[in-house]
This record gives C-alpha cells, sequence and structure tokens, in this order.
C-alpha cells in the first residue's frame, strides 16, 4: 500500500502567507520562507505553494519566493498560480520546484498540459480543479474561484487523466477555509472517477478531518493550511494518529 501523504499549503498574497474563508476574507499568517522551513524540519511530505491571485491579476507566479522556499526545503514542493504557457513551467521548475499545479490555462488550453507532460514528465504536473457544488453537480471554478464554467469535475478531472498530468489537486470552494471537513462526497467521486492520485483540499480543522479525507474520501493525500499555519496540530500529531488507525505514513 502507497503511503498517505501530508501536505501544508501555503496560500500566498502579496509575498505573505494568507488564509481566508471560502476564498475570501484573508488573514495573514506569516512569512512563506519561515514557515516552508518550518514545515520541512517538521516532517511534511511535500509542500504546496499557491499564488493565490496571480491568475485573476493576470500576472506571473512569483518566481523569486519560490526559489527563496526552494532553497530551504527538501521535500516536494509544488507550485502554481498564473502558470500559464511552457515557459512560466521551466521558469518555477528551473527556480526550484519539483512540480508545478496548473488550474485556469489548463481548464481554457487543455494542450498545454499534454505538451508540459512530454517535455517534464506527468511527475511533474499537477492539475489544480476548484469546485463548488451548484445543486446538481460539482461545478469546475477557474481564476482564483472567481468563474463558474458550467463543466462537471468529474468529467473535466477524467479529461485531466487523459491529457497525462500525474496527479489533481481537489479544492472545495464550499469547505474552503471552514474547518468543517472536507467535501467527502466530491473528493471521492474524483478518486473514484480516475486512476491518478487526488490530493483533498478545502475544509481541514481537525486531525480526525485528515483521516476522512483518506479513509472515505479515498484520497491519496490530504492538504491542509489553517490547522497547520495556527498550530492548532502538528504534522507529527496528525502521522502519529493516522498511524494508530492503519493508515501507512511515512514517520
Amino acid at each position: 500500500m502507497l503511503e498517505k501523504r501530508i501536505i501544508p499549503c501555503l496560500d500566498v498574497k502579496d509575498g505573505r502567507v494568507v488564509k481566508g474563508v471560502n476564498f475570501v476574507e484573508l488573514k495573514d499568517a506569516g512569512d512563506p520562507v519561515e514557515i516552508a522551513k518550518l514545515y520541512n524540519s517538521e516532517g511534511a511530505d511535500e509542500l504546496v505553494f499557491l499564488d493565490i491571485s496571480a491568475s485573476s491579476e493576470k500576472r506571473k507566479t512569483a518566481v523569486n519566493m519560490v526559489s527563496k522556499i526552494a532553497n530551504h526545503v527538501f521535500i516536494p514542493f509544488t507550485v502554481g498560480g498564473g502558470i500559464n504557457s511552457i515557459e512560466d513551467i521551466k521558469a518555477i521548475l528551473d527556480a526550484g520546484a519539483d512540480k508545478v499545479s496548473i488550474n485556469t490555462a489548463a481548464f481554457n488550453n487543455p494542450a498545454l498540459v499534454s505538451e508540459a507532460v512530454k517535455i517534464y514528465g506527468s511527475e511533474s504536473i499537477v492539475v489544480a480543479i476548484d469546485v463548488k457544488y451548484n445543486g446538481n453537480f460539482w461545478e469546475v471554478y477557474i481564476s482564483g474561484g472567481n468563474v463558474g464554467t458550467g463543466v462537471n469535475a468529474l468529467d473535466w478531472a477524467k479529461d485531466v487523466e487523459k491529457l497525462g498530468a500525474g496527479e489533481i489537486l481537489l479544492t472545495s470552494m464550499d469547505r474552503d477555509g471552514t474547518k468543517d471537513g472536507y467535501d467527502i462526497e466530491a473528493t471521492r467521486a474524483v478518486a473514484e472517477a480516475v486512476n491518478i492520485p487526488v490530493i483533498a483540499s478545502g475544509g481541514a480543522g481537525n486531525i480526525e478531518h485528515l483521516y476522512d479525507g483518506i479513509k472515505n474520501g479515498k484520497a491519496d493525500a490530504v492538504l491542509a493550511a489553517s490547522i497547520f499555519h495556527f498550530k492548532e496540530v502538528s504534522i507529527k500529531e496528525v502521522k502519529e494518529y493516522l498511524k494508530s488507525k492503519g493508515v501507512e505514513v511515512r514517520l
């Protein structure tokens, strides 16, 4: 059985880590480099850095910040936000990231994903999917969660797999920052629809939620922000808890 991964997420805006609710009401959570160093030392399996306003502000990801973080972390490091071209992907990987996460550009230009996979391999390409339940299905949202597409997330997830992406970062906008737990139904539905790893994101509020995302959501990895940023629980505590529940993790 593959080990399940615990992934802290740095949502960055204007050079600072922030955390909000449903993608708005952002609060400052600290310096990205210092927080990244802490998670590296605490035993995080990976680290995700999302420049959350890059797409909506139509600008590039902050490459200098990526480079600074990469100099201090020795775990797989994924970067997303404002990545629109092969040149952008190259710049991020050259700055020290191990993977790129593409959301809006992947949806608007699916060929970007397949081209990137050909050049850099599927293990370097993550497609992020932000979803919101519209009463009938989980709808894909782009541009930092500001634009609904009318597309069913299950259909887009299957397309993403066909394009060759190595994994999916699935964020429930309904649950984001609420601390009410992941959207288990959405996570499980996507995980069962594809054969590539799915990272659950949006809503982790306690240690049990992370277990629920893996056990009932069938996620391969669980991503969290607030509970780690504000020291509500440590990565070590999460892993020890999961281990006690029979989940394979790297201690």
